[in-house]
């Protein structure tokens, strides 16, 4: 009974200071599963959502009354604790004097260091996608997405005594689509970068970034530079799926626009720092509802970070990466304005040794052949599409592999978007590569992701 009572008051104590806690929080000061039930039992706290609880008579501060909020949401969208999070964050860098880095065209890159988190800017990114096949038969394909987001909120931390003790917001997302079987599964984990919970690493050390996994999943999700190139691993016990997936460049990395400049607007601080591995080598680990295959495949990376990447009329994207059988990469994006018009496009054409050009809104052609309907959440996409770019002799056809490929948290309200793997053809059928493509924005109310 008094172990008992002295986990409480730990337990209240954390709350207290903290408004908001990971489960993994209260885990590493020695909280018992058992006590945090208890409690939750006797109306001492409150689970606002899968693995984060507040303390039932939190103050109403800022970051309180808004958690507080999050409590009186109906059970279908208990979720929004965790974007409650990330916005109650926000509201206390809002008040900060700190000002925050824009993208700017005389950024002077430096490798590898710069695949590490940068400091000053408030988004950042670290994005995979890929195609692999088991050794051995029967053979089974998966398509793959593995994403970690940097959320600044400011260069230093919070006050010591703040209820929002972090710097950074970390949010992880993760997709298996199993080709074979026609199933996608998608997976996200959004915590404080916390000594308990996550954080990114600083050069020369390994760690790029992790995370403690989704609640009642043991295992971190890590990515790491291996020397050469990326190693991530992820899980969630709760949905049946991880993968580990270590990747080596078979190409040069890729300046995505002039200098790594990737304009998003008219403005000119409406920008992002961009970079790609267009082609790596993967291998590696596919686990599924408790069986498990050694894979290997092919991968294209890209890293993003800046401060104001779009603007204020810019409602999704449409993004594409096709890796083509003759050994050319494409990369195109499309922002939407609320109107859907197209406000702002680029593209780039990697040739088979490496080498880059960027194309000119005219050199390129992509129109939307098909659409699909999400029965989840009624968002309308396209779905199929017949790319031209005359100069590069380049006619395709392109199609989803499946067409439910769509992301939809349930952790943040209104977030859901498209991102699947694709298949390149061309227009007599022929195979001529694959890709990944990710559409945001469409369908009522729905938010990108960043």
């Amino acid at each position: 009974m008094t172990e008992s009572l002295s986990q409480r008051q730990i337990a209240r104590d954390l709350l207290q200071a903290h408004g908001i806690v990971h489960r993994a929080e209260l885990r590493g000061v020695g909280i018992a599963a058992a006590t945090v039930s208890r409690m939750e039992r006797d109306g001492e706290v409150v689970r606002l959502a899968r693995g984060l609880y507040q303390i039932s008579d939190a103050p109403l501060e800022t970051g309180h009354r808004l958690a507080g909020s999050a409590k009186r949401l109906s059970k279908g969208v208990a979720g929004a604790a965790a974007f409650i999070l990330v916005v109650a964050v926000m509201i206390w860098a809002g008040t900060a004097t700190h000002a925050w880095t824009p993208a700017q065209p005389d950024y002077t890159w430096s490798f590898p260091r710069d695949h590490w988190a940068r400091d000053g800017y408030k988004t950042e990114w670290w994005y995979f996608t890929g195609h692999l096949r088991s050794a051995g038969e029967p053979v089974r394909r998966f398509g793959f997405q593995f994403t970690f987001f940097r959320i600044g909120v400011s260069e230093d931390a919070p006050p010591s005594g703040s209820a929002w003790a972090a710097g950074n917001i970390i949010m992880g997302h993760a997709a298996l689509t199993d080709l074979d079987a026609g199933r996608h599964r998608f997976s996200e984990l959004v915590v404080r970068a916390a000594p308990l919970l996550g954080g990114f690493g600083r050069h020369p050390d390994p760690r790029l970034a992790w995370s403690v996994g989704p609640p009642g999943t043991p295992d971190p999700w890590q990515l790491h530079w291996n020397g050469n190139g990326f190693d991530f691993t992820m899980a969630d016990a709760e949905k049946g799926f991880g993968f580990s997936v270590s990747t080596r460049p078979l190409k040069p990395l890729v300046l995505q626009g002039p200098g790594g400049l990737s304009r998003k607007g008219e403005d000119a601080t409406e920008a992002s720092h961009y970079y790609s591995f267009t082609r790596m080598a993967a291998t590696g680990t596919v686990r599924l509802d408790g069986a498990e295959w050694e894979v290997s495949g092919t991968s294209w990376m890209d890293k993003e970070f800046g401060s104001n990447q779009l603007g204020e009329d810019t409602t999704g994207w449409d993004w594409f990466s096709l890796q083509l059988d003759d050994g050319r990469e494409v990369m195109l994006y499309l922002l939407r304005s609320r109107e859907g018009a197209i406000h702002q496009a680029g593209a780039t054409l990697v040739n088979s040794a490496g080498a880059v050009r960027y194309l000119q809104p005219g050199e390129w052609k992509l129109n939307a052949t098909g659409r699909w309907t999400s029965p989840a959440t009624g968002a309308p996409y396209p779905a199929g599409w017949t790319l031209e770019i005359p100069s590069a002799a380049l006619r395709a056809v392109i199609s989803p592999t499946l067409a439910e490929q769509e992301n939809r948290s349930e952790l943040i309200p209104n977030l859901f978007y498209w991102e699947g793997s694709v298949r390149v053809q061309s227009e007599s059928d022929e195979p001529m590569g694959q890709g990944y493509v990710e559409l945001t924005g469409y369908g009522e109310d729905s938010r990108p992701p960043m």
